[in-house]
């Protein structure tokens, strides 16, 4: 790319713009299953920067919303994909930092909030990006696309119980964005990678796994407690715990072993602690390597299953997979990796680091249709109590890298 290009590109870039979007996004609560006023602002704000606009409805009062800028030629396209949903909702009591509400604060350089860096962060520096190409008068030959999407976040359905839209995530709306043909040749996910280039992550498998007791009142349960599925399954844990070792060692990948979150036990009914429940339930998220086909763990699993009936042969023991998302990866060598690291370099001086990670992304649902994806987005270092927050120098360089790379992979090069 020219200098004075590059020059006029970065020259466009508003720091109040931006700083004001932000605050709208964080102000606009849009939990899973919630995301209706934040796609609707989505919406205008794609076509206030010149973009042409389509609704993908979801289900009702969910939609995806995508803005094309389409090149005067056949050139290449780069799509930048971006959730509306939230990690948390807003609205969970024991996370009191200003950062996990959605209510934005500008402070000391930073804006916190809700969201800010997972990830509506991201998508306020793609529209200010595309603004920006806009402005300097940047012409494509290819095509450039932003899609604000529904229903990333990890979570889902399970059972009669946990139900509706505020558990239809795990990339429902990148699902339906790519199943009704948008096809991009690449895509930028900026999920907060602390401007880390992630070139390959982990995919999972969640996993159930039970046992069965009596039900009885606890008048009858003298000399029985061994009968219980919550003694059976403190029997199994064991069991349970050394496979998790076993497979967070073969899951090795880039030099790093697995991992596996027992992240929840379900047994008994609180508001009757007189009965004993007739099953208690443990459940497992199993980190998959991207390199490594999903089915292995269901195999692994099902071996597990089998020595424990048959050591356990009064348990009930049973189990059942419930989500199973693979996991993705680029090339070092791929030229939207390699634009990215020179963009990277330019306008922060120094060479971009890579990384692996073992949280999942909708760079999942686009390696399954054919569409190199690369995690590079905005965030502010480790996690702590204050929640979400970034710096306004981070979203601007952000910005700057972002449109810059878009200029360079659309962008008319004859």
């Amino acid at each position: 790319m020219k200098e004075d290009l590059a020059r006029a590109i970065l020259s466009q870039i508003r720091e109040d713009e931006l700083v004001a979007m932000c605050c709208d996004v964080v102000n606009i609560p849009s939990p899973t299953g919630e995301e209706l006023e934040m796609g609707g602002y989505m919406r205008r704000a794609l076509e206030e920067i010149g973009l042409s606009v389509s609704r993908q409805e979801v289900e009702e009062g969910r939609a995806n919303v995508v803005g094309l800028w389409e090149g005067e030629g056949n050139g290449k396209s780069l799509m930048f994909n971006g959730h509306m949903d939230t990690s948390n909702t807003g609205r969970e009591e024991f996370l009191t930092g200003i950062g996990y509400k959605p209510r934005a604060m500008v402070k000391n350089g930073l804006i916190y909030g809700l969201g800010i860096y997972n990830m509506k962060g991201a998508l306020v520096c793609y529209t200010q990006a595309v603004k920006a190409l806009k402005r300097a008068g940047v012409k494509l030959e290819g095509e450039l696309m932003i899609a604000a999407v529904v229903g990333e976040i990890e979570k889902t359905q399970w059972s009669d119980e946990f139900v509706g839209r505020e558990f239809r995530g795990y990339g429902v709306g990148t699902h339906h964005l790519v199943n009704h043909g948008v096809l991009p040749d690449m895509c930028i996910l900026g999920e907060p990678t602390d401007l880390q280039l992630v070139l390959g992550h982990y995919g999972t498998v969640w996993v159930r796994l039970s046992v069965h007791g009596h039900y009885v009142h606890t008048g009858f349960t003298r000399g029985k407690q061994d009968l219980s599925s919550v003694f059976r399954m403190k029997e199994i844990l064991p069991a349970i715990y050394d496979w998790i070792a076993a497979w967070e060692k073969k899951a090795t990948y880039d030099g790093l072993p697995g991992v596996v979150n027992v992240g929840c036990i379900r047994g008994g009914f609180p508001w009757r602690v007189s009965r004993t429940p007739e099953r208690t339930d443990v459940f497992l998220d199993v980190r998959v390597p991207p390199t490594m086909p999903l089915k292995e763990v269901r195999v692994a699993v099902k071996k597990l299953v089998l020595e424990l009936r048959k050591k356990h042969p009064d348990y009930g023991v049973e189990y059942e997979t419930f989500v199973s998302v693979p996991g993705a990866e680029i090339s070092k060598d791929h030229p939207l990796v390699k634009t990215v690291e020179a963009c990277h370099h330019k306008v922060l001086g120094t060479p971009a680091k890579h990384a692996t990670v073992l949280w999942d992304s909708d760079a999942s649902v686009m390696a399954r249709f054919g569409i190199d994806t690369l995690n590079y987005g905005p965030s502010s270092g480790p996690r702590d109590a204050e929640g979400e927050k970034v710096a306004i120098e981070t979203l601007l360089n952000t910005t700057k890298i972002y449109a810059l790379a878009a200029a360079e992979i659309c962008g008319d090069h004859g």
